[in-house]
């Protein structure tokens, strides 16, 4: 196990960058605690596989430098890294058996065959691979080939690290469920350090205890979900986590209010006073799991118009055309009868505003 230090890492697949946008990965100064369960989420292109890549040392950064428990590691190869890496698609010898596919790390370092064949039942127990043992891995379907290479991973019990770069692309949605459960299980027995690459914000929000969203090569937020999606930092972080994503409406204040377009939204006092310290453009955001939307007129609220309703089954989503603005409510099925018309209201404990794409805080 390790604590992995990045140290003013950055990445270009550029000779010679000259400017920001030259980078692929852009500053990052991070530490992942020894034995922690990290997710790295964000889109297609934001950079999560090559910070991967940098820690597993399938790249070499640009700038700055990686520490596994203080040692500096930065241009070491990955068979010295002492890490398993778990890809996107299935990394297996077909023509040997799901035994001997399992075996085959601890075979490679040494291990004795009494322990060998010890860890390799525990692996397949976990994994629903136990009937599968002795048949060769050819002739199974992509998700018990994927397990498989899942199971390479967790078979080692002296890693620094476990890196799993979209492990259950292939995988049935079903299934994909029981394996996320399977490897938090794995982690809190283990106490081994995961990192886990995923553009699934289901995956990361089940799977991880930190979650690190990641943006055009930046690292915009790091916090557990709680933290994602009640207190975004940025706003792709609010328009990435939750669905529908976060409303945002861009305001001005008057006093305690955030008027929109003539329309005034009551706020705390706290938050209108970070409103009165800031600089740059002001944006009103809310959850749409916090945004009322009444069929009459209630205290505070202020009128909408009702574009469509979206049943979603045990919810629904309410889309709603506020003073020329977009915004989304989601509600309990059966909560709301609706004509064209409705009510807005903004509880001032779930009302964030941003400044320059960022939240407002102190």
């Amino acid at each position: 196990m390790a604590k992995i230090t990045l140290d003013n890492v950055a990445h270009s697949y550029i000779a010679k960058p000259k400017h920001e946008s030259d980078y692929a990965l852009r500053l990052i100064d991070n530490i992942w605690e020894d034995g922690g369960a990290y997710a790295l989420l964000g889109p297609s292109g934001c950079g999560k596989t090559t910070l991967l890549n940098i820690i597993s040392g399938l790249l070499t950064p640009s700038k700055g430098r990686v520490l596994f428990d203080g040692k500096d590691i930065t241009t070491l190869p990955p068979e010295k890294r002492n890490i398993a890496q778990v890809f996107q698609f299935p990394v297996l010898y077909d023509t040997m058996t799901v035994f001997d596919n399992l075996a085959f790390p601890l075979k490679n370092r040494g291990f004795n065959r009494e322990d060998t064949r010890t860890r390799v039942l525990e692996v397949a127990k976990i994994l629903d691979l136990t009937d599968s043992l002795n048949k060769k891995a050819a002739r199974l379907s992509a998700d018990a080939k994927q397990k498989i290479s899942l199971g390479r991973g967790l078979v080692r019990k002296d890693v620094a690290a476990i890196l799993f770069d979209e492990p259950l692309t292939v995988i049935d949605p079903h299934l994909k469920w029981q394996l996320r459960g399977k490897l938090k299980e794995v982690h809190e027995q283990s106490k081994l350090t995961f990192i886990y690459v995923t553009h699934d914000q289901v995956e990361a929000l089940t799977f991880a205890d930190k979650v690190i969203v990641m943006y055009e090569g930046a690292i915009v937020q790091i916090g557990t979900p709680q933290e994602l999606f009640e207190h975004p930092s940025h706003k792709f972080v609010g328009y990435f986590i939750g669905s529908p994503g976060m409303n945002f409406v861009p305001c001005i204040l008057d006093g305690n209010k955030a008027m929109i377009n003539g329309i005034g939204i009551e706020l705390d006092d706290k938050t209108a006073a970070l409103g009165k310290e800031s600089h740059g453009s002001l944006e009103l955001g809310i959850r749409p799991l916090y945004l009322e939307v009444h069929p009459q007129e209630v205290d505070a609220s202020v009128p909408a118009q009702v574009k469509s309703i979206e049943d979603q089954g045990n919810y629904k989503i309410i889309t709603v055309r506020l003073s020329g603005h977009i915004l989304r409510a989601r509600l309990p099925e059966g909560n709301v009868s609706l004509s064209e018309n409705a009510w807005l209201r903004f509880p001032k404990s779930w009302i964030r505003l941003y400044a320059n794409d960022k939240l407002l805080t102190r």
